[in-house]
């Protein structure tokens, strides 16, 4: 490997580095810092301390899966819910507990030399920056942020401050994908143009109007820990702990839900990265007769989204991938038979080459040539190292690299890669947002909606859509006094 690029996670050359090493597929995907410390060289422990920020549900699988690696120590727990919390806590009765991840990172910093954050998305970047600032290596729940200039922010900081990252879409590490990159490379299915991802979610509320509110606060939720960085909003029931997801001042709906575990197998195949230009069409809520309800804090209940991305060094011309929810699906492929599962049933991914098709389930899971007897009869070469547990091995990848210190190992999802995918996800959800957007109209009667049925245009470096201003106020946030950090 080059010298310029010994300190870089895999990025253009990543299958170069997967092919020549062996660090994916060894029993030790790292160099322990003992071995390269040098004579006298004292070792320091041999498990990683981690603070975790946000521990119920998903945060508490995440946890679990650190310690099962035997190389990890959960130090520290920190959640604004103490009933969510309670499992963890009882999991773990050595690790001190905090409400306030900012306490936690002030008082404990010199303490710990990781931090897992598995919060509802708008608590994601702040949390994660904060950590990275600190030195910390830092795993984080996807999708990677809110906002785009958040997801553009991580990736910048994760190499300036030197820290050991990974995005918690564990397919990445899956050997599906690793199987799906070999038969494409291998040329049996062509050069692909066209890609179709689709999931079943929404399957929490999207499309309705913000309830009202209910005074009565759980008394072990922190109702204003909670909001953090989102504009202050009286408490309303069956918000948490799941819901959000389909609230924009928190959640990033069934894109961020599940792009990226479904879109992540065609950036990967493909090599993708930043997307040219992004058009979507949303599922509707009538309030009467041919009246279209205007509801913009919640996210749609359906959604299709054409997402542009220029030509790479794995394809020979620009590619459209499809995004659909709410249980739309794309045209089944004729190759498929009657009795054949599509994806996964309700989510999948389908790849459309000159030569021929492949699909896969969520996470990239089962992969399959279409049609399907052709799976069991191509052969090609395994080029590619398999991570050890597959998608499980996902979270002890993150903690052996993160033993070893920063360059020393192979991730799956750094945020090298995470960024760009979230970036693609969120940039679909401008489209997705920009269908309601509206703004007054000059005469002061009624409104325009600029970004309805528009195909959005984007400059990567400027971040920002540069035919419908409107849209670029959900680019970046403007946080709550005392929850906001800065990138």
């Amino acid at each position: 490997m080059k010298e310029e690029n010994k300190n870089k996670t895999p990025g253009p050359n990543r299958r170069e580095f997967l092919k020549n090493t062996g660090l994916a597929a060894a029993g030790f995907m790292i160099v322990p810092r003992h071995v390269l410390g040098g004579k006298g060289f004292i070792a320091p422990s041999d498990k990683l301390n981690i603070a975790s920020i946000g521990v119920g549900g998903k945060g508490g699988d995440d946890i679990a899966h650190f310690f099962k690696s035997g190389k990890a120590n959960i130090a520290y727990l920190c959640d604004v819910d103490d009933r969510r919390a309670a499992l963890s806590v009882a999991n773990f009765p050595k690790a001190k507990f905090y409400k306030d991840w900012r306490e936690l990172l002030d008082k404990e910093a010199k303490n710990f030399d990781a931090v897992s954050v598995s919060t509802p998305d708008h608590t994601h970047a702040v949390a994660a920056y904060s950590a990275m600032e600190l030195g910390k290596h830092v795993y984080v729940q996807k999708p990677l942020t809110h906002d785009l200039y958040e997801a553009r922010a991580l990736t910048k900081a994760a190499e300036k401050f030197k820290v050991v990252t990974q995005m918690g879409n564990q397919g990445s590490s899956g050997d599906g994908v690793r199987q799906l990159q070999e038969w494409y490379d291998a040329g049996v299915i062509g050069d692909v143009h066209t890609v179709y991802c689709w999931t079943n979610r929404p399957v929490w509320p999207q499309g309705i109007p913000w309830p009202a509110s209910d005074p009565n606060v759980p008394k072990e939720l922190d109702w204003n820990l909670w909001l953090g960085t989102a504009p202050y909003k009286d408490y309303i029931d069956n918000l948490v702990p799941f819901n959000w997801r389909g609230w924009w001042d928190y959640g990033t709906g069934a894109l961020g839900d599940m792009g990226c575990h479904i879109v992540q197998p065609a950036f990967a195949v493909l090599d993708l990265a930043y997307v040219n230009s992004v058009q979507a069409s949303v599922g509707s809520v009538y309030v009467g007769e041919f009246k279209r309800a205007y509801y913009p804090d919640s996210c749609p209940p359906s959604s299709h989204v054409t997402m542009k991305f220029p030509k790479t060094a794995k394809t020979k011309g620009p590619v459209e991938v499809h995004w659909m929810d709410g249980g739309i699906q794309p045209e089944r492929p004729e190759e498929l038979g009657p009795n054949e599962v599509f994806g996964d049933g309700g989510n999948g991914t389908l790849f459309i080459g000159t030569k021929g098709k492949m699909m896969c389930a969520t996470y990239g899971a089962n992969p399959q040539l279409l049609p399907t007897s052709r799976t069991s009869q191509v052969h090609v070469p395994q080029e590619y190292k398999r991570v050890p547990g597959g998608a499980e091995g996902h979270y002890a990848q993150w903690v052996e690299a993160a033993i070893a210190g920063y360059g020393n190992a192979y991730l799956s999802s750094p945020f090298e890669l995470a960024g760009p995918l979230t970036e693609a996800l969120l940039m679909a959800n401008l489209a997705i947002r920009g269908f309601d957007v509206r703004v007054p109209k000059a005469d002061g009667k009624g409104f325009d909606y600029p970004g309805r049925y528009v195909e959005l245009k984007w400059d990567n470096d400027q971040m920002k859509v540069t035919n419908v201003d409107a849209v670029n106020q959900f680019v970046k946030r403007n946080y709550r006094e005392g929850f906001g950090v800065t990138m």
